[in-house]
């Protein structure tokens, strides 16, 4: 069998790019995988207990792991609101991004690269520095000295956090400029990291037994778990496995929600916000790298987007830990979305709601 090597290409003018290119050398749009692996149910590997089990259908072989993936989907109910929580803070940095980093940095390693930067809220940070350390891969981690002190212990460990003053883009700024010179390990724009949320969408269809849901929510700050479903979905689509795509919900808080207000204006891109201060910090993204993307999933899926008040996701965080599941506040928004916008779905509606990050990393500690 001939190896599978990915080809890029740039998803706005066609340009092809190199593998570490991390934004189009033409245009400077944002990078795609021209020949994904299609989805395959023989060739899941039912014997592996990790999103390795997909394998087959990801753009590496596997170097390393730490047995990501596989999270429990819990059937649970708030308020008389039934859904599935999919339990992605059981990752092992306690995020949903893990399943993108270990596909990048399986990557990496297979490409030999072993200095890279990238810029975090905090848990792609965290997670990036988890796994990059063991590897043998120096990563220089970009963070603003707002963000969460927990956050920034768990980067130090493994990696060089360099903190940044002032607001979240800045931070982005400054780890572009030093990107210039060193490989981009970006959870915003590397297409291989994207991949990987695919698997989540994968495992859902298996917990379900082999159905997809009817909707699907998320929080949405780049979007990657968002486009991950989606993409994942659609792969299971072509693959004729299941008959429809979920809608697809994107949930934001209302202190930075450029997707929302794509939405509501029907643009093709969402406009670049103001950047205020949210408890939901995970999310505080002004100009999501795949926004075109983003807002024409959910138009092809009759899908929607929510924006909620700080207000409204501590309360759900709050219910959320009152039935054992202790997340972040950026995981309690699509909690707070489906509650506020509870006429838009029927009460036997199928719901998926993955809770992204764990809420210990919010606790105090010196």
């Amino acid at each position: 069998m001939t190896p599978y090597t990915p080809q890029i290409i740039c998803i706005d003018c066609d340009a092809t790019a190199a593998i570490w290119d991390w934004r189009c050398p033409e245009c400077g749009g944002p990078l795609d995988i021209a020949n994904p692996q299609p989805f395959d149910a023989d060739r899941i590997d039912a014997g592996t207990w990790s999103l390795w089990r997909y394998g087959a259908m990801l753009p590496t072989d596997k170097r390393f792991s730490l047995g990501e993936g596989m999270t429990p989907l819990v059937q649970t109910s708030v308020d008389g609101l039934d859904f599935y929580a999919k339990l992605e803070y059981l990752n092992p940095t306690g995020s949903y991004k893990d399943r993108g980093t270990t596909v990048l940095v399986n990557r990496l390693l297979g490409e030999n690269v072993h200095d890279v930067v990238e810029d975090s809220s905090g848990n792609a940070g965290a997670s990036l520095a988890a796994y990059a350390g063991p590897s043998g891969i120096h990563a220089r981690i970009f963070v603003s000295t707002t963000a969460s002190a927990a956050k920034k212990r768990l980067i130090a460990t493994n990696a060089e956090l360099v903190e940044v003053s002032g607001v979240r883009s800045a931070a982005t700024a400054a780890c572009h400029a030093a990107a210039e010179t060193t490989v981009y390990a970006s959870h915003a724009w590397s297409p291989f990291f994207l991949a990987g949320q695919m698997t989540a969408a994968y495992e859902v269809w298996e917990q379900l037994g082999h159905r997809a849901p009817d909707a699907i929510l998320t929080p949405v700050g780049h979007g990657g778990l968002f486009l991950g479903f989606a993409r994942g979905f659609a792969a299971l689509h072509e693959a004729g496995l299941v008959e429809r795509l979920p809608r697809m919900i994107a949930t934001q808080a209302a202190g930075c929600d450029p997707i929302v207000q794509g939405y509501e204006q029907q643009l093709n891109a969402p406009p670049v916000t103001q950047e205020e201060e949210t408890i939901a910090d995970g999310i505080i993204v002004n100009q999501p790298v795949r926004g075109r993307e983003i807002l024409r999933v959910i138009r092809e899926t009759d899908g929607a987007a929510y924006r909620v008040q700080d207000a409204a996701i501590i309360a759900a965080q709050k219910m959320l830990a009152e039935r054992g599941l202790f997340v972040e506040a950026t995981s309690a928004v699509p909690l707070a979305a489906l509650r506020e916008y509870r006429h838009d779905f029927a009460a036997d509606t199928t719901i998926i709601m993955p809770l992204t990050g764990s809420g210990l990393k919010g606790l105090p500690g010196k």
